[in-house]
């Protein structure tokens, strides 16, 4: 067993909803053996109200968040991360920045709920969807043996985590 902290970061284009429910999650999920950050490409400047109702609803923290540029995150000082997940489809397609000590990436999308118009019970509906496909892919990370696991295995799990329910991924999708 080891005492190591990994950093993970959880990216998407905007940084309001998805990568902010994922951060909370992991944080409390994975408390005291990970460490997790979100960013956005084109960050929004402002985290959508509905994702910190959700949090609070199921009982993650739902403060201290913001929005924040991927940059933030490449820039001398910052804390050097283990694991990089995009979970939005825009964002996996993107030049992301080099990213210091080569951590390991993935690709865990996850349907927009700030992309859905409709009533308030639809557009909560697409909010706790979200968050439920993100904590079973989290949940299931936090379980990995990552002190015994190697690299190649570690990716292929990574990979199908990311082909788990509600996946926006065309490999992920159920026919």
């Amino acid at each position: 067993m080891t005492d190591k902290t990994y950093n993970v970061l959880f990216l998407c284009t905007g940084n309001s909803a998805r990568s902010i429910l994922a951060e909370s999650i992991l944080n409390k999920e994975g408390s005291g053996r990970f460490k997790a950050y979100s960013a956005g490409s084109q960050p929004k400047g402002e985290v959508n109200p509905h994702a910190l109702k959700e949090l609070e609803t199921l009982g993650y923290p739902s403060t201290g968040f913001s929005s924040k540029s991927w940059d933030v995150f490449a820039a001398p000082g910052a804390p050097e991360m283990d694991f990089i997940f995009t979970v939005c489809d825009s964002a996996a397609g993107e030049a992301c920045p080099v990213w210091i000590g080569h951590p390991m990436t993935a690709h865990w999308g996850v349907e927009d709920p700030a992309a859905v118009v409709g009533t308030e019970v639809e557009v909560q509906r697409a909010f706790a969807q979200a968050a439920r496909f993100l904590k079973n892919r989290i949940l299931a990370f936090v379980n990995l043996p990552l002190a015994s696991i190697d690299r190649l295995a570690l990716e292929t799990k990574l990979r199908q985590i990311g082909a788990m329910e509600g996946s926006t991924s065309p490999q992920g999708k159920s026919a």
